[in-house]
């Protein structure tokens, strides 16, 4: 998916229901309360467990199509047959497909209803004055304006048709209706054939999924382009058991719910092109030289990436332009979607994973990049693709398809099945040479690391992205951290950790992740960093790495080449894991509280005797501790007469006695009060009074409202600490605050405690955790006026030259 340092439609009827608490006379909040009310019933296709149903069923379809790319028009033309199976117990009177391309239609519903002053694909468009009138317009958005104005966009369907007769259908912005003969019975099967065509968007100008990007200063007149090709054909939408069919408009931002199938594709490309394709490719020897087939044979053992299509060749083909067309057929199976991408100016390379004992042994690790990609892409792309296969793999199950791909192109970040788009890419200096920051270093292996681990999630575990954005992009950004953590800890990953959710977590414009993906207002910090943020915390916190990895791996395992909802995820999660966790998704996922627990007062508590000879010296000495009153302090410094002792005359029996003093009635007291104990009481007592612990009462509140494990660093006088956990449910009889009891062995003191002494909660105030409380660390530092610099957007590489991104108009 379009990765972004960055959910979802409330799947009931009544969605206050899901975000509200018991509600009673006082002020209690029943927090642990199931989510029985919330959840959808189990029933034969989804059972309670999370697991599919003994009766689950999902559609086939099938594809076969011809496409031609138009290079000189960039307009891609096509035919095909698609093949439908219907699984489902329900007969269909019509069929829905989904019109991708539609969207860039000017009176299309996300056109017609894309705010002006709001905050567009890249950001905000306009800059608004202190009366709300707009005062400036980003360049970006003039020249979204003028594509869309000088292009006709969208499909033109020009033929959809079963056995030679038209089929009747209806275009309802992006999706159309097919109006079968007859309804489709269960278990029954219809093709039909359609014909269409489109006029192909410059990505970079409309901001899309796919599209084209124009690079005018190549050598070759009019210089080239490289071409993504995605939601190019007309899809089936999705049918399914709790929402029959998912006849969405598509808006740009919730992605794609689509059916497993077959595809057999063939594309005509000019002949100096090379495709990178979802599938395997049936023609080499049409479309490849011996030596490009050899390599690839050779790359399949290699332990590096070998080229298949070398920089010179490259090169080559990028001065001088075709001579004519090929033909490029591809094959694919139970995928769920195909793309492809097209150029002249592609380097290709490919590295053999091994996966002993699966499906695919040997699965084709490959990256395709222009001479813009540099030594960046040569070092980390396909190196990325196969550590993001090895890292997820163990959490999930093997790589289940032949190829897996990395394309640079315009395209900031988007995955299909076995193909991803990957943007970033090297900076050209005025020197010739071509450096990149630190920072385009991270975003290249994070984005491929990200859009390859999509091909798992949900390109492979089918969820449904157009409602519930998070079941993908939160658990692929949680894995892509784990991977991101395991390639290299000192790189500067973001969005992950719960610390790194804090202010987001504590904004007024915060929203429950799930809500629905195009009413999201921070999509990355809602459906990406805030559900890895908490499957770091059940993870590493709540559940335990051990029980959280397997609970997630059968989680993979039961819905791999299926469509889960939510529902699912949450019971099979509990249920592999053996946790409770109705409470955490309640609160993390449907509700907009935050974590902060205060530590506000820790009691010391010791056992009374009873015994006056004993307690009442016990409170003598703890007087006479007492800091002196200041006044008879400094009437001792000034050496001022006291009566009493000019005067003894005047003293008496309380002036050899106090108010400590033990008398017969006391010890009378103690007799009686051993005399009325039972004697499991009596011995209880003694042992008490012999080990005379230490008891400390520590009282805690729930500032931010969601419930969480407490967990306590503790340091003792000897010198000792201790982490102790305590599980979220202590706060099952009062949300609000609770007090603790800790008992310690005599001579075993505490000085200090720290809640989330580690910030693995990601608690949004500190300071509010120590006691006693901390002095601040802060600082104060001297400064001028100047914009801020990023820590690691600097390209010291080519820092020296003035440069510009290379491959895109100046």
């Amino acid at each position: 998916m379009r990765f972004v340092l960055l959910i979802a439609a409330l799947f009931l009827a009544a969605p206050a229901a899901a975000q509200s608490v018991q509600q009673t006379k006082g002020d209690y909040q029943d927090k642990f309360r199931q989510l029985d009310e919330v959840l959808p019933d189990p029933n034969t296709y989804r059972n309670a467990s999370g697991a599919p149903g003994h009766e689950y069923w999902q559609q086939k379809v099938d594809y076969k199509i011809t496409a031609t790319l138009d290079e000189p028009k960039r307009r891609l033309t096509a035919k095909g047959t698609v093949r439908y199976t219907n699984n489902s117990p329900d007969a269909l009177p019509w069929l829905w497909m989904q019109l991708d391309q539609n969207i860039f239609k000017r009176d299309s519903m996300a056109e017609l209803t894309d705010v002006f002053g709001g905050a567009g694909r890249r950001g905000p468009k306009v800059t608004l004055g202190s009366g709300n009138e707009p005062t400036k317009l980003s360049f970006d958005e003039l020249r979204r304006q003028q594509a869309m104005a000088d292009n006709r966009y969208g499909y033109d369907i020009t033929s959809v048709t079963l056995n030679g007769v038209a089929l009747p259908h209806t275009i309802v912005g992006t999706l159309m209706r097919v109006d079968l003969p007859a309804p489709l019975a269960p278990g029954e099967t219809v093709e039909f054939a359609m014909e269409w065509a489109f006029n192909i968007v410059e990505e970079d100008a409309v901001v899309a999924r796919s599209g084209y990007e124009h690079f005018p200063d190549d050598p070759r007149k009019g210089g080239n382009d490289i071409f993504l090709l995605a939601q190019w054909f007309p899809r089936m939408v999705a049918y399914s058991d709790y929402e029959g069919w998912h006849n969405k408009e598509f808006l740009g931002r919730g992605e794609f719910t689509l059916e497993f199938g077959d595809y057999a594709v063939e594309m005509t490309v000019p002949n100096d092109h090379i495709v990178a394709s979802t599938g395997v490719l049936q023609n080499p020897d049409a479309v490849l030289t011996a030596a490009q087939r050899q390599r690839l044979e050779t790359a399949k053992d290699a332990s590096a990436p070998v080229f298949i299509v070398t920089p010179q060749e490259a090169a080559a083909a990028e001065a001088k332009g075709p001579t004519g067309t090929k033909t490029w057929a591809f094959t694919a199976t139970n995928v769920r979607d195909f793309a492809w991408a097209s150029s002249r100016k592609f380097m290709w390379d490919a590295q053999g994973h091994k996966q002993p004992g699966a499906e695919h042994e040997t699965v084709m690790a490959m990256s395709f990049w222009p001479k813009e990609g540099g030594e960046l892409w040569r070092k980390y792309s396909t190196a990325a693709v196969v550590h993001t296969m090895k890292v997820y793999s163990r959490f999930s199950f093997d790589y289940p398809y032949p190829t897996a791909q990395s394309v640079n192109g315009p395209v900031g970040g988007m995955e299909y099945p076995m193909i991803t788009f990957n943007g970033p890419r090297t900076i050209l200096n005025k020197d010739g040479t071509r450096t990149y920051s630190l920072a385009t270093k991270v975003g290249l292996v994070g984005v491929v690391i990200h859009e390859i681990g999509h091909i798992y999630f949900p390109m492979t575990v089918n969820s449904d992205e157009r409602q519930w954005t998070w079941m993908d992009e939160g658990i692929n950004s949680f894995l892509d951290s784990v991977a991101g953590y395991e390639w290299d800890p000192d790189m500067p990953w973001t969005r992950s950790l719960p610390r790194d959710m804090i202010p987001y977590m504590v904004s007024s414009s915060q929203q429950p992740i799930m809500t629905h993906s195009d009413s999201v207002t921070d999509l990355g910090a809602n459906a990406y960093g805030k559900p890895s943020a908490a499957f770091h915390l059940l993870r590493d916190t709540i559940i335990g790495r051990e029980r959280f990895d397997f609970a997630l791996k059968e989680y993979a395992r039961r819905w791999k080449f299926k469509r889960p909802t939510p529902a699912d995820f949450f019971r099979t999660m509990e249920e592999a894991s053996g946790t409770d966790l109705d409470w955490f998704w309640r609160g993390w996922f449907y509700t907009t509280d935050h974590v902060d627990i205060s530590l506000d007062s820790i009691y010391r508590l010791k056992v009374d005797t009873k015994d006056p000879d004993i307690d009442l010296g016990r409170r003598r000495a703890e007087r006479e501790d007492e800091p002196e009153a200041v006044g008879i302090g400094l009437n001792e410094q000034q050496r001022l007469p006291i009566w009493v002792l000019e005067n003894p005359g005047v003293t008496d029996f309380y002036d050899q006695n106090d108010e400590f003093t033990v008398t017969p009635k006391d010890r009378k007291s103690y007799t009686e009060f051993l005399d009325s104990l039972a004697p499991w009481e009596r011995t209880a007592f003694d042992r008490a009074v012999k080990e005379d612990a230490n008891y400390y009462v520590l009282n805690l509140t729930n500032k931010g409202g969601l419930v969480m494990p407490v967990i306590l660093g503790l340091t003792f006088k000897d010198g000792s600490t201790e982490k102790l956990s305590i599980p979220a449910e202590i706060w099952r009889r009062n949300a609000r605050e609770v007090a603790k009891l800790l008992v310690y062995p005599k001579g075993k003191e505490l000085v200090q405690v720290v809640v989330d002494p580690d910030w693995e909660t990601g608690d949004a105030d500190i300071e509010n955790n120590h006691y006693p409380r901390r002095i601040i660390p802060s600082r104060i530092e001297t400064f001028k006026d100047e914009a801020p610099k990023s820590r690691t957007g600097r390209d010291l590489m080519g820092e020296s030259a003035n440069a510009v991104p290379d491959g895109k108009k100046k």
